[in-house]
């Protein structure tokens, strides 16, 4: 019985997909979106460019086009590495290294020492 339950759920989602299907389709702006996509891609095959070329010819025009990575590029780089910074617990001798302070081990001795505590065990 689960089967056929399955099946009567699954032949309502996919009418219902269709629906939504043939009212998309006759929309006007996703006709004109579509009739765009096409004409791009006959251009693209005419003059035999790739979406990256067409990507870097259109940020050439308009640096804004070229998103996240177009501004990364123009600011220099990536920002700079946090310092490692070393911790040993003077109750167990374990050492911990870390760039950032969501350690697991230095979540668990802030727990149990306090924060000020675990601060203090930090080497130079």
């Amino acid at each position: 019985m689960a089967k056929i339950n399955d099946y009567y759920q699954k032949k309502q989602l996919m009418e219902k997909l269709a629906a939504e299907l043939e009212k998309l389709e006759e929309d006007q702006a996703l006709k004109g979106e579509l009739e765009f996509e096409n004409k791009v891609r006959g251009l693209m095959k005419e003059y035999d460019k790739s979406p990256k070329d067409v990507l870097q010819i259109l940020s050439a025009i308009d640096p804004s086009v070229g998103g996240a990575k177009a501004k990364a590029e123009s600011t220099g780089g990536t920002r700079a590495k946090r310092p490692m910074k070393t911790y040993k617990n003077p109750h167990t001798g374990e050492i911990v290294k870390t760039r950032g302070g969501n350690h697991k081990t230095l979540n668990e001795w802030r727990e149990k020492y306090g924060k000020e505590a675990v601060q203090s065990w930090q080497q130079n």
